[in-house]
């Protein structure tokens, strides 16, 4: 039952696979392209995969995590200190507490919770938008914002759950580790 230090170093860059990956997708946000006002309608990646990882392993993105995503977030965005990680924080919150709804559920069902969620944190985010930068921002745009994102939960999903093979269970890990005969 002892572990080495690889195995241990193994499994603890493993765990770090959903935080990780929230992370690059974050960076692909922030990816530049030529389209006009797109810093208004960039789809919100994080939060896909912030509702897939409290969904299927809640154990490996905890809220500090996320917390820190949406700074990472706030910070190469240029949005108000705060915002996305609440909007964030919501989501995690949300997702958690109707886990065991979505759990095993076929995936429209999951798909159709992501849509209710996300419409709300995307509202969510707006306002608070509004409100720290004075302005209204363009509630069309939001509206695009809402259904880029939505359209893009089944590809995004889609990578997370291949990556979500790479990460073992806590069972996997104990009978890793048992002696063999």
């Amino acid at each position: 039952m002892n572990e080495t230090m690889l195995q241990r170093l193994d499994r603890y860059a493993r765990s770090l696979v959903p935080f990780s990956m929230t992370v690059v997708l974050v960076l692909l946000t922030m990816v530049p392209m030529p389209i006009p006002s797109y810093a208004l309608i960039v789809p919100m990646l994080s939060m896909i995969s912030v509702y897939y990882w409290v969904i299927h392993r809640p154990g490996l993105l905890p809220p500090a995590a996320v917390f820190v995503i949406g700074l990472i977030q706030d910070l190469l965005s240029g949005a108000p200190l705060g915002v996305y990680p609440v909007v964030l924080l919501l989501v995690y919150g949300v997702a958690y507490s109707q886990r065991r709804f979505f759990f095993a559920k076929s995936f429209l069902i999951v798909w159709w919770g992501f849509l209710l969620i996300s419409f709300v944190a995307v509202l969510v985010n707006w306002a608070l938008h509004s409100l720290l930068l004075g302005a209204l921002i363009s509630s069309p745009a939001a509206v695009f914002q809402f259904l880029v994102t939505v359209a893009l939960y089944p590809p995004v999903s889609w990578v997370l759950r291949r990556l979500q093979q790479v990460v073992p269970r806590p069972a996997e890990i104990l009978v890793a580790n048992v002696p063999g005969p």
